[in-house]
């Protein structure tokens, strides 16, 4: 489960369509209180940014359309409360393109 802090214009196919599946599983278990990976450490640093996680899903949404792909699930904006910014990482920007670099996948790093 990994939301990148990385634009997700240099993001491959793969990462961009499984990051956007995670940030909506990570959604439904703050917004509902669901108990599946509510204590993982990429949902925990979410909780209390809904704000800035529902931005991250605005551009993963306008990346998706721009490559053509559609796009079906929204998500409820009256729920996107607290900080409009995510400034806790669980690696840092250099080390999560080392990640990418070391998975040989198409992204732009």
């Amino acid at each position: 489960m990994r939301i990148w802090d990385l634009s997700v214009k240099k993001l491959c196919r793969q990462h961009l369509l499984g990051e956007h599946r995670e940030l909506h599983s990570i959604w439904a278990v703050i917004t509902k209180n669901k108990k599946g990976y509510s204590q993982h450490s990429e949902t925990k640093r979410w909780r209390g940014k809904l704000k800035a996680l529902y931005i991250r899903h605005d551009m993963q949404v306008a990346e998706m359309i721009k490559r053509g792909y559609r796009h079906f699930s929204s998500l409820d904006k009256k729920m996107a409360k607290g900080n409009s910014i995510q400034p806790i990482f669980v690696n840092s920007i250099r080390e999560q393109k080392e990640i990418l670099k070391n998975k040989r996948c198409d992204c732009l790093i």
